[in-house]
């Protein structure tokens, strides 16, 4: 089994795609900025979570060992009170398209920045199990 197999690589990988193609998107959306009638295209969200549940992964546990240990919540208990908002305050502008400038931008910089989270992530698990493996840096 080579080192690139791992599910979580796998999964960043996926997640690096995903980017790409949303990347990919919002670029259509910005060069149709001015083309009447056009609509604004959004890629469905791709959720870490539900990759990670959906791989050959088995869920990690804690576990206390002492008496002592506090007990720790499961994630689903941590996520529980927090929703996500709906930002639909921009319009269709008269000519019928959808395209707000400032809102594709935004989006642009996030997914960048997503992206880059994800390849850190990448390069420092791959250079962890380098050292791990006694390969070096």
């Amino acid at each position: 089994m080579s080192v690139s197999d791992l599910p979580m690589f796998d999964v960043l990988r996926s997640k690096m795609k995903w980017h790409q193609a949303r990347q990919r998107v919002l670029a259509e959306n910005v060069a149709n900025a001015d083309t009447p009638g056009y609509q604004a295209r959004e890629l469905k969200s791709l959720e870490f979570g539900s990759m990670l549940a959906s791989s050959s992964l088995s869920p990690v546990e804690t576990r206390t060992t002492n008496s002592n240990h506090i007990k720790a919540s499961s994630s689903a208990d941590l996520n529980s009170g927090f929703r996500g908002k709906d930002d639909s305050d921009f319009d269709t502008t008269p000519s019928g398209n959808s395209v707000v400038l400032e809102e594709q931008m935004m989006k642009v910089a996030q997914n960048q920045m997503d992206y880059q989270a994800a390849t850190t992530l990448y390069a420092k698990s791959v250079g962890l199990l380098r050292i791990a493996l006694g390969k070096g840096q």
